[in-house]
């Protein structure tokens, strides 16, 4: 598949992130020409363990990500950063974990958003906010390299589109910037060949990075 970044708007000190901002990008990308091509949307929720005896708290994961991407209806992701596991797993794998009670979700986060083509690329503007509730909580952009699956190939065609996108961006003047965390894929055994893992594990970097911008902020 197709190399993806994924990006996460970093606000100036004392600057919120608002939907007014993520407008303002939008129109970045078409005046880019980008062309408006349906919907994007996943799912991250946060899963503790559901303990009754509390001695063991230490033999379970406490930082256990799960995500579902609209692409893949069948599949589900589990990230594990402590132990640095990403995990493919059949959807059915939660009517199992619902039956076993052994975690309970915590909090669930929507990624929803408009995707634009680009000519060889893909750009996919998405807003995060919280299940049950409309206020954004972060901005992510998603950048999509059709052409080519080779993370490290794909990598300075990726830089040099965001130098000209973030030049796009600064006649904005907004009150902050888009970033990159970069994760070390192979920390995850996951090789150059690009995956939906890989996807997984980057949303999972992305928002680790919204929240500490959030925690900062506050």
């Amino acid at each position: 598949m197709p190399v993806r970044w994924i990006l996460h708007w970093q606000p100036s000190q004392g600057a919120v992130v608002n939907s007014h901002i993520l407008n303002e990008i939008s129109q970045c990308v078409e005046n880019l020409n980008g062309v408006k091509d349906g919907r994007t949307k996943a799912t991250l929720t946060f899963y503790r363990p559901n303990l009754r005896d509390q001695s063991l708290s230490s033999e379970f994961p406490r930082d256990f990500l799960g995500i579902s991407l609209m692409e893949q209806p069948n599949k589900y992701y589990f990230i594990i950063r402590g132990h640095k596991l990403a995990v493919e797993a059949d959807s059915s794998i939660l009517t199992i974990m619902e039956k076993l009670q052994s975690y309970k979700s915590k909090v669930t986060l929507n990624f929803e958003g408009t995707q634009y083509k680009l000519g060889d690329f893909q750009v996919r503007m998405i807003k995060v906010v919280p299940n049950q509730a409309e206020n954004l909580r972060g901005i992510l952009m998603e950048i999509e390299y059709l052409p080519n699956s080779s993370v490290e190939k794909v990598k300075p065609i990726m830089e040099e589109f965001i130098e000209i996108w973030r030049d796009v961006l600064s006649k904005k003047s907004l009150p902050g910037q888009f970033m990159r965390t970069e994760p070390i894929f192979v920390e995850y055994g996951l090789s150059d060949h690009y995956t939906w893992q890989h996807t997984a594990v980057q949303y999972a970097a992305a928002l680790a990075q919204l929240i500490a911008s959030v925690q900062v902020r506050n």
